[in-house]
Parts: C-alpha cells; sequence; structure tokens
C-alpha cells in the first residue's frame, strides 16, 4: 500500500463519519472539491462504489461500510499509539557514554545507575572505567567523573560525592615488625605498596597537617593497578599502602589492618561529574546529572 493511498483513507473515513462534505471540508482544512476528488480517485482504484451522493447528504456504501468498519478500529489503534508517543516525547532515551575511575565508579556511578536505569529502560549506558585522565571530547564521551583537582577549566564540574579521605595502612605484623612511621618522611624507610595508572605512572602520596603540604614519591614495595590488590598486599604484610580510607574501613575494624599518619590525612574534595558546555542538554542527561545529585544529597 501506498502512503498517499492511507491518506485517501483517513479521507474517506472522516466523510463517511461527518456524512457531509462541507464538515468534512472544515475538520480536515481543505477544500470540498479537493475531497470530492481524492473519493473519486480512491473509488476508481478500488474498482468500487463507496460513497453514495445525493443534494442534501453523503452515504457510504454496503462496501463504504464494509471498508468503515475495518478502517474505525485500525484508525483508532494508531491513533493510541501515536498519543502514546506523544506521551513519551519527554521520557528520557539514548545512549550517555561515561569515564570514571574504578573507585568513583564503585562509590558514586553505580549507585546512581542502579536506581535509575530501572525507572528509565530507555536509557543505556556505556561506562569506561579508566584510572588514566581522559579526554571526553577527543574519545566521543558525554562525560566523566574525576576529583575536582582534575577537572580542565573549560568543563562544566559538578560536585556528586562526599569528601574523601586518604589512609595509610599495613598489618600488625609489618608494624611489629618494622615500626610504625610517625612522619610522612619516615615512609622512605618503609615498603610502599603503591598504586599504578595503567598509563604507568605513580601518583605521590600526598599529605598536610597545620597548613603544610607534603608529597612523597614512594617506593620499595608492590605496585600494583588495582586497588584491591593494594588492600590484599598491606593484609599480608607486604608493606604500607596508601589507599581511600572508605576501601579500608572493613578491614580496619576487623583489625587486618592498622593506621598510621592518621593526623597527615586531611578530607578532600571528593568527585564532581565533568562535561562540556552544553546549551541544550538531551533529557537523558538531565536526569542523569539530576540522579547523581540526589544520591549526592543523601550523604
Amino acid at each position: 500500500m501506498r502512503i498517499d493511498q492511507l491518506n485517501d483513507l483517513a479521507v474517506f473515513r472522516v466523510v463517511a463519519v461527518e456524512r457531509s462534505f462541507t464538515r468534512a471540508a472544515v475538520r480536515l482544512g481543505v477544500t470540498q472539491s479537493a475531497l470530492s476528488q481524492t473519493l473519486k480517485r480512491l473509488e476508481a482504484e478500488l474498482g468500487v462504489k463507496l460513497l453514495v451522493r445525493t443534494t442534501r447528504s453523503v452515504a457510504p456504501t454496503h462496501a463504504g461500510e464494509q471498508l468503515l468498519a475495518t478502517l474505525d478500529p485500525a484508525m483508532a489503534d494508531i491513533a493510541a499509539s501515536l498519543d502514546a508517543l506523544k506521551s513519551r516525547r519527554d521520557e528520557p532515551g539514548g545512549t550517555l557514554r561515561v569515564t570514571t575511575g574504578k573507585h568513583a565508579a564503585d562509590t558514586v556511578l553505580w549507585p546512581a545507575l542502579a536506581d535509575l536505569l530501572p525507572r528509565h529502560p530507555d536509557i543505556h549506558v556505556e561506562v569506561s572505567v579508566d584510572n588514566n585522565y581522559v579526554d571526553i571530547v577527543a574519545q566521543r564521551f558525554d562525560a566523566g567523573i574525576r576529583l575536582g583537582e582534575q577537572l580542565e577549566r573549560d568543563m562544566v564540574g559538578i560536585p556528586i560525592g562526599p569528601a574523601l579521605r586518604m589512609a595509610v595502612v599495613g598489618s600488625p605484623a609489618y608494624f611489629a615488625r618494622h615500626g610504625r612511621p610517625s612522619t610522612p618522611a619516615e615512609l622512605r624507610d618503609h615498603r610502599c605498596i603503591c598504586f599504578m595508572r595503567s598509563d604507568g605512572a605513580i601518583p605521590a602520596w600526598e599529605f598536610e597537617k597545620d597548613g603544610r603540604k607534603v608529597a612523597i614519591k614512594a617506593s620499595g614495595g608492590a605496585v600494583f593497578t588495582d586497588g584491591e590488590l593494594l588492600i590484599k598486599a598491606a593484609t599480608t604484610g607486604l608493606g604500607v599502602s596508601y589507599i581511600m580510607e572508605d576501601q579500608v574501613a572493613a578491614a580496619l575494624t576487623n583489625g587486618a589492618l592498622e593506621r598510621v599518619l592518621n593526623d597527615w590525612c586531611m578530607p578532600f574534595p571528593g568527585y564532581y561529574l565533568f562535561y562540556p558546555n552544553r546549551r541544550h542538554p538531551v533529557t537523558a542527561f538531565t536526569v542523569f546529572v539530576a540522579a547523581l545529585v540526589a544520591l549526592r544529597d543523601k550523604h
């Protein structure tokens, strides 16, 4: 069936229901002559007469009544489907591409997605977990999650997580053998289990006390690109680790790890969602941001 035939059938239905070319023309916003030409074309193509025209009225023929009985429920279904689509035009949908580090993915991104995605099944996400610094524009990400201090100046940044704190930890057995450092400088005498980004860079261990900031280039121990392995290495007694406080909370509670240099580990701003400045963000992105902010406000 051609598209113009569908239009002709819709015109026939209006004329048959209105039983008047005049009323049908007003309803459809066309001339009576145009309606007449449309109906003549449709009847010629079908090879049957659909309407009986008199000077006073228009009525469907028997064939016209049969066609109308078929068209009415079909047109009603189409209208209902169109209404449903219109009601969903503001329903978020589409794909969002997000880059984030592992800790941020676990602590702020995943809890937000676990709440968001069941409520908005038309939103699809692609999450790239990468601890390196990523150019989200060049790699076509919609947004990234990083610490505030790592944001570029030309990006919009929205805080989405609570303040964070680092912890220097080791096993009781390790400290019994090697002693407990009381200043960051004394870490140079210890085996330091370090985190390495996938690009090979090993971030410095940063400390602050009474306004004094110290950055230590730790070394001497094993190096891992995974936070869980840092914890396992420290628990095993291989040395001291410098890791997010919340990641070792359970081990500190059960005594598997002990903490040192606590007074040198100051809180710092948590994670930010960052993205290029957008004048008209899509609805899916807007509700994604709202989910992250709502999670932040619960803390």
